[in-house]
């Protein structure tokens, strides 16, 4: 039972960092109908960012709560001006175009990003891991029974961060003008613009927020691995993909629910048997939500004329 539990416990601290990045790729595809494979590596540039504004504010070995909120807060914005340079200048002028030149042209950047970040910019050289420093000095938060099952702060600390950016975004997608206007969007463009709304402003702001919430969980995915690479972005990416079509793409509660159960997918499958099976059940568990809900768990099929 302390393993359950503790397996619990680490599968929802993984699959929190999962549902983040899956809600950028829900939110894109529902106004865009366009999956933005980039987006594990706008996560993986933000990690670098932090990493950078890390080692500039001398937290080598040491933390402090205005510390990691600069470091929060400065990779966030950075991907965020990011992700309004990708749309206003890679995606923009194709969306008159087939969904495929997007596509395509998503899988450039992704590329581009991943293997540009290889590059040598500094005394390590570009494609070598690099050790995260610990903004977040590891704790025993909780312990139950004899160790029998350990809760550590920064899993307090990540689940909290990733709550409250997930309780924002709700909050701002259902309860204020912008996220009335993005859900006018994602039902349909040309109605929305007719009746006034900015179309090109607000999926512009759509994609500036889906690659903020990347880099805060690019962040927190640092802070549980500690070991950053400029391929990390086509793994977890990938696997925030995975989150996003179970629990239905383009629906945001769906991309949390996603991304709670591929994380604890994953960590029991680790648990109660090898390490090496994890990618294989956990698209194999994709396979077989398709397979009974092709929309997702969250998602409805519709049905087209031809």
């Amino acid at each position: 039972m302390s393993d359950f539990a503790q397996h619990l416990i680490n599968g929802v601290a993984a699959g929190t960092i999962y549902a983040l990045v899956a809600l950028g790729y829900t939110m894109v595809y529902g106004v865009l109908k366009l999956i933005n494979f980039a987006h594990g590596d706008v996560m993986m540039v933000g990690t670098f960012l932090g990493y950078g504004v890390a080692q500039k504010l001398g937290y080598e070995h040491q933390s402090s709560l205005w510390g990691v909120l600069a470091i929060f807060l400065a990779a966030m914005a950075a991907c965020a001006v990011m992700g309004f340079l990708m749309e206003r200048f890679a995606y923009r002028p194709l969306r008159d175009k087939p969904r495929l030149t997007a596509l395509i042209t998503a899988i450039g950047i992704s590329f581009t990003l991943s293997y540009g970040f290889q590059l040598d910019f500094g005394p390590l050289p570009g494609a070598a891991p690099r050790a995260f420093p610990e903004i977040i000095a590891p704790r025993e938060w909780l312990i139950i029974g004899d160790r029998a099952v350990v809760i550590w702060n920064w899993q307090v600390i990540s689940l909290a961060i990733a709550i409250g950016l997930m309780l924002i975004l709700q909050a701002l997608v259902y309860r204020t003008r912008f996220g009335r206007a993005m859900r006018a969007v994602s039902f349909d463009h040309r109605t929305a613009a007719l009746m006034g709304i900015p179309v090109d402003r607000i999926i512009a702001l759509t994609f500036m927020l889906g690659s903020a919430l990347a880099a805060g969980a690019g962040i927190l995915y640092a802070i549980k691995d500690t070991a950053i690479q400029p391929l990390m972005g086509l793994y977890v990416g990938l696997k925030a993909f995975v989150a996003a079509v179970i629990g239905g793409i383009g629906n945001v509660p769906g991309a949390v629910v996603g991304g709670l159960l591929l994380g604890l997918v994953e960590e029991f499958v680790v648990g109660y048997s090898s390490s090496s099976w994890r990618d294989a059940v956990a698209f194999g568990f994709l396979i077989v939500v398709l397979l009974v809900r092709p929309g997702g768990l969250f998602g409805r099929v519709a049905a087209e004329k031809v």
